[in-house]
């Protein structure tokens, strides 16, 4: 049974065929979605990029002693247990009262949590009032994100076309990278300006006080957009309210499967992800010896290079499907993780190209996942669902991950225990990938699970939709 859109006019159940053209914004108005959403989405990003490359220096300040850098590493996990207690206030509120409010909340909690950093005392001044404060600032963070990212994530889905949900949902990803590579950009320009001696000193302070401009920004964008197209017709059709007296209860019962299958991708995906953009300056530095504005170089060259595929990425998706993108990025870093991290160990030129394999064997994941997990959920528990699923993984093994591989790359000596870390996720989720539906395509409206027909998707459709648009004037 279809439920009525904006339009007055029935909303396509899932499978059949995408919105209707005439339903699609502007194109103006889906530039700000995506620049709204990515732009938060640096914003949150920035501060694990920043935190994770002044690592020695927080170590030096908030917990000083033998194992600084695995404790202050052990922090940078500690913002993910509150995650998903993020993911279960905020996703039900994001499907209740709409998407664009929460997103606004949760921009401001995270770049004044982010800033606040920067204005902490240390352990020499205040004793050990200095690392837990720094704990209740991180769990903050961990708190907002939990609604940020998947918010963030269905706001684009939601306003993207059908036809195009890769390439526009890549943008967010974008975001992601841009905020690593600011992060790291900016710590490896105060070192190269401060030197080593003030830097430590006091300027290790000064990146977490550019979250405060950057949340800023994303804030004035997002104010001046609407709901999404999907969640208005939610609430003309009166399913949000529904959402909001069942949205949970539903999802654990109707939806634990779809739950399970963005579970095993989630868990690879994040076991690359801070493996390779978080841990990694902190693994060259002290397990290879490479010094640390090399270091960085390794990682801010690598990610650029992974932000300019990403849109090519993201709109290759839409021409071939969701499914083989992933197939091809699991089975590559399973076949090349080790080989890669051999190379890393061999010194700065060996670091950078196994680095750059290893990110563009990551990039048809990391292009996707905006346009592949809410697709995953039907629009009336699509916020809750991806929000709940993916910080509870998350938590579980990307808030871990860098400790996780310090920790056994110090207690075994082995240092290629990060890419044995990484093949074993990926084969979870090969696993999960042999229950996930194709919904490249596919409508996001309606309160069915989305899948795609075969022709539901491809360049004709592509065309057919852009010229649609242009005739329309948009």
């Amino acid at each position: 049974m279809s439920t009525l859109g904006t339009s007055g006019e029935p909303i396509p159940e899932a499978g059949s065929g995408g919105t209707a053209f005439e339903d699609l914004p502007p194109r103006k108005t889906i530039r700000k979605a995506v620049a709204a959403s990515a732009m938060g989405n640096a914003t949150e990003w920035y501060d694990y990029g920043a935190y994770a490359v002044v690592a020695t220096y927080i170590g030096q300040h908030f917990f000083p002693g033998e194992h600084a850098t695995l404790l202050t590493l052990a922090t940078l996990a500690v913002s993910f247990i509150a995650r998903p207690f993020g993911g279960f206030f905020w996703g039900p509120l994001g499907d209740r009262l709409g998407r664009k409010g929460v997103l606004a909340m949760t921009i401001i909690m995270m770049s004044a949590a982010t800033f606040c950093i920067g204005l902490l005392p240390t352990a020499e001044t205040i004793g050990i009032a200095a690392p837990i404060l720094l704990i209740i600032l991180r769990l903050v963070q961990g708190f907002s994100t939990g609604g940020e990212y998947g918010g963030a994530a269905t706001f684009m889905a939601e306003y993207a076309p059908d036809k195009r949900r890769g390439l526009y949902g890549s943008f967010l990803e974008f975001g992601t990278l841009g905020g690593f590579a600011l992060g790291a950009g900016i710590v490896l320009v105060l070192q190269i300006v401060l030197g080593d001696e003030a830097m430590s000193d006091w300027g290790w302070r000064l990146p977490f006080f550019v979250a405060g401009p950057l949340g800023g920004i994303g804030l004035y964008l997002r104010s001046k957009l609407d709901e999404t197209p999907v969640y208005a017709d939610l609430e003309d059709a009166g399913e949000s309210e529904e959402s909001a007296s069942h949205g949970l209860r539903d999802l654990m019962v109707e939806y634990w499967k779809p739950m399970l299958t963005m579970a095993g991708l989630v868990v690879p995906l994040n076991v690359v992800n801070y493996t390779l953009l978080t841990y990694m300056p902190t693994y060259l530095q002290t397990k290879i010896g490479i010094g640390e504005n090399q270091s960085l170089i390794v990682i801010i060259v690598g990610e650029l290079i992974m932000m300019a595929l990403l849109p090519f990425a993201g709109h290759y998706s839409d021409l071939v499907g969701r499914r083989p993108m992933w197939w091809f990025s699991l089975i590559g870093l399973f076949v090349f993780a080790l080989p890669m991290y051999y190379l890393m160990g061999t010194g700065f030129v060996g670091a950078m190209v196994g680095f750059a394999v290893l990110g563009l064997l990551y990039i048809p994941q990391l292009s996707t996942i905006s346009a592949t997990f809410p697709a995953m959920f039907p629009a009336h528990v699509r916020f809750a669902g991806f929000a709940v699923t993916y910080n509870v993984f998350t938590a579980a093994f990307g808030g871990t991950a860098a400790s996780v591989n310090e920790a056994a790359v110090e207690g075994t000596g082995f240092l290629e225990f990060p890419a044995a870390y990484m093949m074993g996720a990926c084969v979870i989720g090969m696993i999960a990938m042999f229950f996930v539906k194709e919904t490249a395509g596919a409508s996001l409206h309606g309160t069915h699970i989305p899948e795609s027909e075969p022709q539901d998707y491809g360049s004709e459709a592509i065309a057919e939709e852009s010229d649609a648009m242009d005739a329309a004037g948009r």
